[in-house]
This record gives structure tokens, C-alpha cells and sequence, in this order.
């Protein structure tokens, strides 16, 4: 069988494809199979199994799933996933990490080598399909915008990320930033667990977090309209510390966005209703869908 097949589950248990051992701890695994881990990729591998049930069970996973690993390590996560699920398709940047999964999980995991923000899902999964990742945390920002408007979209992401950035996209009102609009306009956050340094080999420098995203049913925007809100919101975050009248009037112009002036701005806050001393994080999420639906009017007014 090649190792890139996958068997849908039967009902058994997986089995492992083949008869490597796997030693008690990842740094004996490691130079077993004659590998060390790669600042490069940041690479610190998850060793808390623990850990990898509760992500399992924030999935809520079935046997009936079909799961989109991203980031597979060395496969601790994978193996508590293809114990529950139907089957696992795993994204692994890492070329040498991808060749020797294989030989470490069950059969009903498949191994793609390649770039998470780059690969389709559709091009393996049908949907519905859930998503857990143990994300690089350099592309952890790249990657939600990229998983919460990809197709098919995900039934449910699960994530490790820095615990800084859970705490920020879960923020409530009044404490929102770019960030925090973007992913709360497309899903529910929820922090689920923190994760600390020791469980991780080579130990990283900052605590973690297991962050749930539920996908709104209705997102705050139609998925057509999404870059355009986006922009809207980058633009108004340009000066956060700022009364939004300065912050929206800088983030236009830093965009280049042509026809803002102060005044025009000034006028845009005021057909919103939204008073202009105040500070971007301070704006609800209705209050941002209002300033972009006024946005969208005056846009179109201008243009015609």
C-alpha cells in the first residue's frame, strides 16, 4: 500500500502501517529516526497526552469524522485522533518528518508534505470535515484568515496557539482588536484550556492555549462582502490607541484608500451614529457591520 493511501475505518481499531517502535520520550524518538527538531519551523513538539484528549474532545470527534490536522509533529495528536475519527489527513511542512510519519501511525491517517496556507483541503477532504492544528505560532494569524473563509470550510477548528493571541481573539467587547473583529465576525472563540511550556519538546518561550472556533452560521457579513469589512476594520485599528476619528482617518491613508479625507471620515462615523472620540477596541461588532454597511453607502454614493 502506499503511504499517502487512506482506508476508511471499519469499525477496528487502526492499526499501525508498520513495526517502529516509538520510545517513551520524543527526544529518543527523534534521534531514532535521526532527526532534530528545526528552529526554523519553530518546531516544539506536544508531549502531553493529556493534552491531545482534551483537544480530541473539544472536537466533539465521532467515528462517522473526517479530520484536517495541521502541523502533525510527531504524531501524539494524530495517534489520539485516528483512535476516534474515520479518517485523518495531516498537512507537514517539514519534508523529513513527512517521509517517517507514516511508518508511525495507523492506516487510516494520510500524510500530505506541504505549506497549510497554500494546500486545499477540497483537494482531500470532502465536507463536512473538523480541523486541529498545532499551529506555528508565526503563522498563526495568516492562518485563521485563511480557515475561516476557505471552502469547504471547516465544521469546527481547534487550535494550540500562543496564549497571548487565545486571549486575544476570544476578547470581549471593549478589549477588541483587529484580530479579535476578524475572528469573532466569522466564528465563536473559546479558550479551552491553557497548555504550559513543559508540555512541549524543545520547551518554548511563551505559555499556550487550546482555543475552540465554532463558525458562525450567519457570519457578521456575507462571505462576499468579507475583504471589504476587513479592510474597513484594518483601516479603523490604523492608530488603535486613538479617538477613531484619527485611527480611521490614518488606516485610510496608510492603505491608500483615496477620498477619505477628515471630513468625509467625520461624516462616515456620523451617518453610522457612532460618536468619533471614541477608541476602535470600544466598537461592539454590531457597530462595526453598522460603520461598514454606512461605508458601503457612501462609497457607492462617491462613485457615482
Amino acid at each position: 500500500m502506499n503511504d499517502r493511501d487512506v482506508r476508511a475505518g471499519t469499525g477496528s481499531i487502526p492499526t499501525p502501517r508498520s513495526l517502529l517502535s516509538r520510545p517513551s520520550s520524543p527526544a529518543a524518538l527523534l534521534r531514532q529516526l535521526g532527526l532534530k527538531p528545526r528552529r526554523g519551523l519553530s518546531q516544539s513538539f506536544l508531549t502531553d497526552v493529556g493534552v491531545t484528549r482534551q483537544i480530541a474532545s473539544a472536537a466533539a470527534l465521532t467515528t462517522e469524522d473526517d479530520v484536517l490536522e495541521v502541523g502533525p509533529g510527531l504524531g501524539i495528536l494524530t495517534q489520539e485522533l485516528a483512535r476516534r475519527v474515520r479518517r485523518v489527513v495531516a498537512f507537514e511542512l517539514d519534508r523529513e518528518l513527512a517521509a517517517v510519519l507514516p511508518r508511525l501511525l495507523p492506516e487510516n491517517v494520510q500524510i500530505v508534505q506541504g505549506d497549510a496556507l497554500k494546500l486545499e483541503p477540497a483537494d482531500y477532504l470532502a465536507s463536512p470535515y473538523k480541523l486541529v492544528a498545532n499551529l506555528p505560532y508565526q503563522i498563526t494569524s495568516p492562518f485563521l484568515f485563511r480557515y475561516l473563509s476557505i471552502l469547504p470550510a471547516p465544521s469546527v477548528l481547534v487550535l494550540m496557539v500562543q496564549r497571548e493571541v487565545a486571549e486575544r481573539i476570544s476578547a470581549p467587547p471593549g478589549q477588541l482588536s483587529y484580530l479579535a473583529v476578524a475572528v469573532q465576525s466569522a466564528a465563536r472563540p473559546r479558550i479551552v484550556r491553557p497548555v504550559p511550556a513543559g508540555a512541549f519538546h524543545p520547551r518554548p518561550r511563551v505559555e499556550s492555549a487550546v482555543v475552540k472556533l465554532d463558525p458562525l452560521a450567519e457570519p457578521l457579513v456575507p462571505a462576499q462582502q468579507r475583504d471589504d469589512f476587513l479592510a474597513l476594520v484594518r483601516a479603523g485599528f490604523g492608530q488603535p490607541r486613538k479617538q477613531l476619528l484619527n485611527s480611521l482617518e490614518q488606516g485610510f491613508a496608510q492603505a491608500r484608500s483615496p477620498g477619505w479625507s477628515r471630513d468625509a471620515v467625520r461624516e462616515l462615523l456620523e451617518q453610522a451614529g457612532i460618536v468619533v472620540a471614541r477608541r476602535p477596541q470600544e466598537l461592539r461588532l454590531d457597530e462595526w457591520r453598522t460603520l461598514f454597511e454606512a461605508y458601503r453607502v457612501l462609497r457607492a454614493d462617491r462613485a457615482g
